[in-house]
């Protein structure tokens, strides 16, 4: 008896932008009921493969087969039709509407030909909410007020609110603590087990030794290994795959002494009510401060908080000793603060604009005379700022939006870096980022730490946060519990913190 045809068979798709191939003969087949991970590094072509899946883009050449007949996917409402679903890193979500209308936007309930609102889409995302283990999420509540990893359940309930049979996940853990991470596992398993498949992406490589079931390798448009095991498949091997080189998760070494010079950041008393209780802490030059906590520990907050975006309720902020106005980022800025947020598209970049743009936007006055723009020095500037990061591809007129998730936070970096600010403010720097440039970030940081910069950092990875921080302050529930030197602490001794609550020692 013949076997059954993979659920989706993709052959030889080819897709070129201007001056870049991003896709150059690409394979990828899925069965039905398997998790299929998608690893390579930014830029090696996944963002562009899942956007052809979904229908967002049409390839050049190449055949899709789906249950075994060719298929043409013409617009994203195309594939959802025949049961591909989407979710982007990037959530697409409107945030003034509620969840209920999130979830059924663009496929509203009906009864007798006549689109019914309120009262059943509610009740219908309720029991979506449900299944995905957040009975907790009100389905009238508008998105916009949600945390970041509450919205990416609203997500997948939109995704789950058709007759899916493949869900593509891009980088679905990124903004969950481990607790949500193990109750998307769950989630995932039982759509396998319905026989719903899953292609997975993540740059977490633990993830996909214990979630998935076979693995495909892009590296520069092209699949290099396609339908590995996942579980029994060396990590060294997959690096090697992805990047070209062997990589190892080395931390760049840390200065033998500490830092002991005037703090050039200080926080005395800062509090926002119902996100964080009073906190004090100070950064001196050339030092990184981590702080480490679960998704909700007020951690993000606190960043958005010191950088002026959010007004505090008590406390205040210093600079080499004075205080800075509360609530004002333009005052924050001009002291010489940065910041890096964890939402880079939405809160950082502006996505139409050309990487010169968003490298000079905070630095415009040096290339402003008489009301004109020297756009040579601009573009001069950003080059420069740019390859310092090695940002890439090495040309700062292309627009923003078309590099990689990675490469884009690059340009976060290199605006700061030539804005000259003296605090540099991470939250999660290195999600969505692929091995090879988290360990280009990683240097860049301790290297510009080292040239006296100060860093406050924030990563939901408990090991970044130790192998890049001297100092580490453990947060849960809005407090810190306990500060310590990075080197005095372990993963399961902040683990232990961040869920018990211990006293601060």
């Amino acid at each position: 008896m013949a076997s059954e045809p993979p659920l989706l068979s993709m052959s030889g798709i080819t897709k070129s932008f201007p001056g870049v191939r991003a896709l150059d003969g690409v394979d990828l087949d899925v069965q039905a009921g398997e998790v299929h991970c998608l690893l390579g590094q930014n830029g090696a072509g996944k963002s562009t493969l899942i956007k052809v899946l979904a229908g967002a883009h049409q390839p050049d050449t190449g055949t899709i087969r789906w249950r075994g007949e060719d298929v043409t996917l013409r617009s994203p409402i195309a594939a959802m039709r025949f049961g591909i679903a989407t979710i982007y890193q990037e959530l697409d979500l409107v945030e003034h509407l509620s969840v209920a209308e999130n979830v059924h936007l663009g496929h509203e309930p009906t009864a007798a030909g006549f689109v019914v609102r309120g009262k059943v889409a509610r009740a219908s995302t309720a029991s979506l909410l449900k299944r995905l283990g957040h009975p907790e999420i009100d389905p009238a509540r508008l998105v916009g007020e949600l945390s970041a990893a509450q919205q990416q359940i609203v997500s997948m309930a939109r995704a789950l609110s058709h007759d899916v049979r493949l869900i593509v996940m891009d980088e679905p853990s990124a903004a969950l603590d481990p607790d949500e991470v193990d109750n998307l596992f769950r989630i995932v398993g039982d759509l396998t087990a319905d026989g719903v498949a899953v292609v997975y992406i993540s740059h977490r490589l633990e993830e996909i030794r214990r979630i998935g079931d076979r693995v495909t390798v892009l590296k520069d448009g092209r699949a290099v290994a396609v339908g590995l095991p996942a579980k029994t498949t060396p990590t060294r091997e997959v690096v090697a795959l992805m990047t070209g080189r062997n990589v190892e998760y080395v931390f760049p070494e840390r200065p033998a002494a500490a830092p002991d010079g005037t703090p050039v950041l200080e926080v005395r008393g800062l509090a926002r009510e119902g996100e964080f209780e009073p906190l004090d802490l100070h950064i001196r030059p050339g030092e990184i401060v981590g702080l480490a906590g679960l998704v909700g520990s007020g951690r993000s907050e606190i960043l958005e908080t010191i950088y002026g975006a959010r007004k505090p309720t008590a406390g205040q902020v210093l600079v080499d000793g004075r205080a800075l106005r509360s609530g004002s980022v333009r005052a924050a800025v001009r002291a010489g603060l940065g910041l890096a947020p964890e939402e880079r598209k939405a809160q950082a970049l502006l996505m139409l604009e050309s990487v010169t743009r968003n490298v000079s936007v905070s630095s415009m006055s040096r290339f402003s005379r008489g009301g004109w723009i020297d756009r040579g020095a601009e573009q001069g500037a950003a080059r420069a700022a740019t390859r310092e990061l090695s940002l890439r591809p090495d040309n700062p007129s292309v627009p923003v939006r078309t590099l990689s998730g990675g490469n884009q936070q690059k340009a976060v970096l290199a605006r700061w870096l030539l804005r000259g600010c003296r605090v540099l403010l991470l939250d999660e720097p290195t999600r969505g980022v692929d091995v090879g440039a988290r360990a280009e970030l990683y240097a860049v940081v301790r290297r510009l730490a080292n040239e006296g910069l100060a860093v406050l950092l924030v990563s939901s990875e408990v090991p970044e946060v130790l192998g890049l921080a001297d100092r580490v302050l453990v947060l849960r529930e809005g407090r810190v519990v306990h500060t310590a030197a990075a080197r005095d602490l372990d993963e399961h001794r902040v683990l232990d913190l961040v869920m018990e609550g211990s006293p601060a020692s």
